[in-house]
This record gives structure tokens, sequence and C-alpha cells, in this order.
């Protein structure tokens, strides 16, 4: 009862933002409420900060994220995920494994940049954010500056590309189908991927985060990956060294069932709410759900995002984006460039 009363005053911040937004975009023709949501609570947050008495509520947007992705699951089409489910899979891991290497490739090769910090840049474009930079940064266990270093620079991209991409894929004249996935595949954290394609169409929304949410099931094997490569490299310097304890089976890396990184591990990192998105698509898929129900879910789905959006906003700090060096930026930015022009062209040759 205490946590309710202490998260109301931040909810009703939370609401108040939205509905604000929603009037102003309902005055102007052609502008998206969730774009202007985020645009308003990031004028908020970064002029008058936010309260203490209102934290406890604007911190629970993530959760407003979550709930709206599993309620929208009865929204979609099942018939047309699994006709596209094959393909979507080949692109996500495509994508995936591309972004990564492309990604590590600058950063040792071509800027230079600590091999860490450059594996959590690498895994936050790849999968899914700062989501993927804690994970990483978790199963290597990385330095907290060099943690942060990534996330300001993943947060950057997050902030530009959420209204970027929209305005190319309007210029381009790209389909919704299209726009959807090519979101899904290459935008990074789900937040952003989520108000791009609704800010684009209904249907590009659901395209971006069904892509989205393939994409973001991989982060626990990257994880695990990561331990792997970064274990051994542990052991063999230490082998170098003549350091033996480190071959004594006791590394920071090893689980209690042998597998570097764990499949305890796999399964923490491994974003829960996917089952519930994938529950409520069936359920409505496979007719229990009538049109009246399936609706009233898509409007709390609405209602959730309207709540997650705006605390994106509130809580995205530009002064923490400024403090970023040029490296990182430079390294990110090129490998999008590439991998986000590579994957269009393969989209629209598919879709």
């Amino acid at each position: 009862m205490v946590t309710i009363r202490r998260t109301v005053p931040g909810l009703a911040v939370l609401l108040a933002v939205g509905l604000l937004a929603r009037l102003v975009a309902s005055a102007v023709p052609g502008l998206n409420y969730l774009i202007v949501t985020i645009l308003l609570g990031l004028l908020v947050g970064n002029l008058y900060g936010i309260p203490d008495w209102a934290r406890p509520g604007v911190r629970t947007h993530k959760v407003w994220l979550e709930a709206g992705i599993v309620v929208m699951g009865a929204s979609v089409a099942l018939d047309r995920v699994i006709a596209a489910g094959p393909t979507i899979l080949f692109l996500v891991v495509a994508t995936v494994t591309t972004t990564i290497l492309v990604v590590e490739l600058l950063a040792r090769t071509v800027f230079s940049i600590h091999e860490e910090t450059g594996s959590l840049l690498a895994a936050g474009s790849g999968i899914c954010g700062v989501s993927a930079v804690v994970a990483i940064a978790e199963s290597i266990d990385v330095d907290e500056t060099r943690i942060a270093y990534a996330a300001a620079t993943v947060l950057l991209f997050d902030s530009t590309t959420l209204f970027v991409y929209p305005v190319v894929g309007h210029a381009l004249g790209l389909s919704s189908t299209v726009f959807g996935i090519w979101a899904g595949l290459t935008m990074f954290s789900t937040g952003p991927v989520t108000a791009a394609g609704f800010a684009f169409s209904e249907t590009a929304g659901q395209w971006a985060l069904l892509v989205k949410l393939t994409r973001n099931s991989m982060i626990g094997l990257a994880a695990i990956a990561y331990a792997v490569y970064y274990a051994r490299r542990t052991d063999g310097d230490a082998h170098r060294d003549g350091d033996s304890h480190h071959t004594d089976g006791d590394s920071d890396y090893e689980s209690a069932d042998g597998v570097p990184g764990g499949w305890r591990f796999l399964w923490n990192t491994f974003p829960k709410f996917v089952f519930g998105f994938l529950v409520v698509l069936l359920v409505a898929n496979l007719g229990f759900l009538s049109e009246a129900q399936i609706t009233s879910l898509s409007n709390a789905s609405d209602w959730a995002f309207l709540l997650a959006f705006a605390g994106l906003g509130l809580e995205t700090r530009l002064d923490e984006l400024r403090s970023t060096g040029y490296k990182p930026i430079l390294v990110v930015l090129l490998a999008l460039l590439v991998v986000a022009t590579a994957m269009l062209a393969v989209v629209q040759a598919l879709f």
C-alpha cells in the first residue's frame, strides 16, 4: 500500500504529460502524439527535472512499456507472423551478427577504443540498447565507467533515431511492413523502436515490435558468448603469465552448471514479458477473445505506451548525452549507416 501511494504522484505526472501531448498532437494535423509525448517529456525533464516526490512513479515507465507490449499481442495477426517467421528470424540473426562484427571491427582497428567498451557498444547496437550493455557488462565484469560511456552513446542514438527513422521512411515512401521490419532490425532500444513504428503507422508499429522482440531474445546467448570469449582470453593471459590459479575452476565466469555465463544467467537475462506477449497473441488468435475485448486491449496498450513514452522523455538527460566522447559516436554512427542501408535494401527486396 505504501509503495502504491508513493507511485501515484509520479503516475499523475506521466498521465499529465501524455494527455497534454495528445492535446497538442490533435491540434496539429499529421503530428503523432507518441513523438510529441517524448518531446514534451524531454522538455519538462531537462528544464525542470523530476521532483523527488514524483520519481517512484516516473520510474515505472519501463513497466508500462512491457505491459503495453504484452497487451498489444491481441492486435497481432498470427498467420502473418507464421508466414514471415523463418525470414524474420534469418534477418534478425544476420543483422545482429553483422552489427556486432562491424562495431567490434571499427572500435578495435579503426578508432582504437578499449576492447571492452567496443563490446558493450556492439551489444547495445546489435541487440537491445542499454539492456544489452548492462547484460554484457555483467557477463564480462566491466568497469562502471565503461558501462556509462557505452550506455550514454546508445541513449544518444535512441534519442535521435526515434525521430529520424519516421522522417526517412516517409521520405523514401516505404510501406508500413518494410518500415516496421527495418526499424525493428536496426534501431537499438525497444522503447524508441515502438515509438518510431507506431509514429509511422499501426501496421509498422506491430511489425517493428515483433522483429524487435525477436532481437531481444538473443541477449542471453550474446552475453554467454561474450563471457566465453573474455574468460578464454583471461585464461590465455594467465597461462602466458604462469598464473596457474586461474585454471582451478573458480573463474568468475563459471557457473554451477559448468557453462560460462550459465543457463541460469541465460534465463535471468531473457526478457520475460516476451512470454506474456506470445500468450496474449495466441489467446486472441485462437478465438478466445471477442472483437470488443480485442479492441479494449488495443486501447489499453495505447494508454500504457502513452505513460511509457512520457517517462522515457522525462528520464532522458541531454547533459549526460553530451558527455559522450566522439569516438564511440563515430563507431556506432558508421556501423548504423552501413547496417541500416544494407538491411533496408534486403528488406525491400524480400517484402
